[in-house]
């Protein structure tokens, strides 16, 4: 698959501080992009940079190969980012006519708006004020507005920041439908990983402007399953009683700490084998992971 949107070693500082630093990601054409991050790890000024409303202070990002921006280059992204842009007093439809007369939009631009209105799910507000709408309405009309233009790729800042459940499966629903059926490029940030997992194909954790950890869902997904925890404070006996015993594939945090696949059913098994090779074994648990603990404890290690 290839990459729409790419960035290199990008930073922007504040007051000679780094608020983004050497932010390099690829975002593969066609995916859902996840940037996971807690609130004010650098998130909305990535996207800031992204859609030209910033410039960085230094590195580079191009879409399709096209470098750091242009009319043309940015015509083809729509955002959300912070509080969606629009006029309270007016309707949902209004609000998307003065978006269309803005972008130029030609052709049908009743049947445009009233599409637009059907895709996001506001097809039948009618003439109500956006200033009655609810928050996860207001959420959708702003997606609906990101969409004017027919933008290839889509910049999502914290969408369900505040909505309720229901909320929350709306505007996950607007996004795969969006991503299937229109094939739009979607990058989206949250802090919320576990909710963040069920529309992204791809990720990328951020912690004080760095980026910690990136990959697929899936490989997201095999890091936070169920592992056996072995601690002792002989690491290189441990290594040596596990390959003894046939465990050639763990993971070790180079403070004393195994992880290891397998004998989820059998941990007193694994112990006695263990013990008997010279494993001096300090505890030895079954770790349930999850994925807001993997969130967690990887901005936990970056921050030391």
């Amino acid at each position: 698959m290839s990459e729409i949107l790419v960035t290199n070693n990008l930073c922007k500082a504040y007051n000679k501080k780094n608020v983004v630093e050497n932010v390099t990601i690829s975002i593969p054409k066609g995916s859902i992009y996840g940037l996971i991050g807690r609130n004010g790890a650098g998130k909305t000024t990535i996207m800031k940079i992204l859609a030209g409303m910033i410039k960085p202070t230094s590195g580079d990002y191009s879409y399709d190969g096209q470098k750091n921006g242009s009319p043309e280059f940015f015509g083809k992204i729509g955002s959300l980012l912070e509080t969606p842009a629009f006029v309270p007093t007016l309707s949902a439809h209004d609000n998307l006519k003065l978006k269309c007369i803005a972008y130029g939009v030609k052709g049908n631009v009743e049947a445009y708006i009233a599409d637009l209105l059907n895709i996001v799910g506001l097809g039948n507000v009618g003439s109500k004020k956006v200033s009655n709408f609810s928050l996860g309405m207001k959420q959708r009309l702003g997606i609906a507005l990101a969409l004017v233009g027919d933008p290839e790729f889509l910049l999502l800042d914290e969408p369900i920041n505040g909505l309720d459940p229901q909320g929350i499966a709306d505007i996950r629903n607007l996004i795969k439908k969006l991503n299937s059926e229109k094939g739009t490029t979607i990058l989206i940030s949250s802090h919320i990983l576990e909710e963040l997992s069920k529309v992204m194909t791809d990720y990328a954790i951020i912690e004080r402007g760095i980026i910690v950890d990136s990959g697929t869902t899936g490989s997201l997904h095999k890091k936070c399953k169920d592992q056996v925890v072995i601690k002792t404070r002989d690491a290189e006996g441990m290594k040596i009683a596990l390959q003894k015993v046939g465990i050639t594939d763990y993971e070790f945090d180079g403070r004393g700490s195994f992880r290891v696949d397998g004998y989820l059913d059998n941990v007193d098994e694994l112990n006695t084998k263990l013990v008997n090779e010279n494993g001096k074994i300090n505890s030895i648990f079954i770790s349930e992971s999850n994925l807001e603990e993997y969130f967690l404890e990887t901005i936990s290690r970056a921050r030391k």
